[in-house]
């Protein structure tokens, strides 16, 4: 099977991995830093098969702005792909509700989530993971690294 997946693949690639301790994450990852990377490899030790949501382009210029992301999605899933950390990447439609947030952690039933402390999202995590039996794990971000940070100093 690929690494990069549409979502309508995503049944047959669960199917494909229901035997395996499964960690979801989830990002933009528009331009891919020291940050990212210690990020998803600390993600990729507590399991056997990592998969990482990929936001659409639209919601990234929501969240941050006209300007993003700097590179398409296709273009950051390309890159990710690159990583040996990572095993699937799945590309997301636009999704604007944690409702279909919460439809896609069900269906993929991740034993753990993964997300960096200090992450705003951190009790919809946590319910997200203790829906489908799962625990959430925080791994402490690498300071003075993001993408919006880089981006200022060009």
């Amino acid at each position: 099977m690929k690494k990069i997946i549409k979502l309508n693949n995503l049944n047959k690639l669960i199917k494909s991995i229901k035997d395996k301790k499964k960690v979801l994450v989830g990002g933009c990852f528009d331009i891919l830093h020291i940050g990212h990377i210690y990020f998803l490899e600390k993600a990729k030790e507590k399991g056997d098969k990592l998969l990482v949501l990929l936001e659409s382009d639209e919601k990234i210029k929501r969240l941050k702005g006209l300007n993003r992301p700097v590179n398409d999605q296709l273009s950051r899933a390309i890159v990710l792909s690159g990583l040996q950390s990572i095993d699937f990447i799945i590309l997301l439609p636009f999704l604007d509700s944690e409702r279909e947030y919460d439809e896609l952690v069900v269906k993929i039933k991740p034993q753990i989530i993964v997300s960096t402390k200090g992450n705003s999202d951190i009790k919809y995590l946590k319910r997200s993971a203790q829906k489908v039996g799962g625990k959430l794990v925080l791994v402490p971000s690498v300071s003075n690294h993001s993408s919006s940070s880089i981006l200022s100093k060009i």
